[in-house]
């Protein structure tokens, strides 16, 4: 905790709105963000903690993080730092919310990576494209914007699989939820919903509201259970014998939950399952 009369030295002038200070007396580095800042201040000069052109600060809590923000300094394009400001700036003001402090180190580091990709003519793949623009398309406008943005400052021109991973990076910043869990998560709803098509002989056409319904079912479900929710299903008691083919599909769906979340799946949840499957298998009946 900083003292309100301390003073911090600023290591490192980072964007147009972010510094890097060092706390003397713990010996501690935080990083201050706040609009403009960086225009009235140089390395080396000193900012009293209280100061209210500070807007938000957090502290780089181990030697690892530490380390990792310090490489990213040195590494990261100063464009790219202040073009993620600026977009980062645009998910707050579209969400009306306090971003996670983390999107300061992700995103810059993904838009540098991309660009490098995009300059030297990688592949950029992403095989969960449709179903980020299903599940979330306010990020994935708020993507578009950003991929504008991209294009404008780097003369690269940004794929829409692109766009479907900087759409990830929105939705991390206003959850919390790591880019990477998501990606996990998109890669078992996947999977998920290729055995519902196996064990049925069925295939469920992507561009069917019924599968929007069920890729959006699957996610709040494996996110409620990632942050061990509980919602209490009414309907619980019968259905092992009212629909036993959907439980035992949904049993097995959970079964698969666990095994790749290394969590216990409620018995609720699965009764959830079990509602949508039935559903499902009204617009979908089995083929022989």
């Amino acid at each position: 905790m900083i003292k309100q009369d301390a003073s911090l030295r600023i290591e490192r002038i980072i964007g147009n709105n972010v510094l890097l200070a060092k706390d003397p007396v713990s010996g501690r580095e935080y990083v201050l963000l706040g609009k403009g800042i960086g225009f009235f201040f140089k390395n080396e000069e000193w900012i009293e903690a209280k100061d209210k052109r500070i807007e938000k600060r957090f502290r780089l809590d181990d030697r690892d993080q530490l380390t990792q923000y310090q490489s990213m300094l040195e590494d990261i394009d100063p464009e790219v730092l202040q073009l993620s400001e600026q977009i980062i700036e645009q998910i707050a003001e579209e969400f009306a919310l306090t971003v996670d402090n983390k999107v300061y180190f992700a995103l810059p580091s993904h838009i540098q990576f991309a660009v490098h990709r995009l300059r030297n003519g990688m592949d950029i793949r992403n095989p969960f494209l449709y179903e980020t623009q299903m599940c979330f398309p306010k990020e994935y406008g708020i993507a578009q914007k950003a991929a504008e943005l991209i294009s404008s400052a780097f003369n690269v021109e940004v794929p829409e699989d692109e766009i479907g991973f900087l759409a990830y990076h929105v939705h991390a910043a206003v959850s919390k939820m790591p880019v990477g869990q998501m990606v996990k998560f998109a890669a078992l709803i996947n999977d998920m919903v290729e055995l519902i098509e196996r064990r049925r002989s069925i295939r469920i056409p992507k561009e069917s509201t019924d599968y929007v319904r069920l890729i959006t079912h699957l996610r709040f479900s494996l996110e409620r259970i990632h942050q061990s929710k509980v919602v209490a299903n009414p309907f619980m008691h019968d259905m092992k014998k009212q629909y036993k083919e959907e439980y035992k599909l949904a049993d097995e769906l959970a079964r698969m939950m666990e095994e790749h979340l290394n969590m216990k799946v409620p018995e609720d949840e699965i009764g959830y399952l079990v509602m949508h499957l039935y559903r499902l298998f009204e617009s979908f009946p089995q083929l022989d």
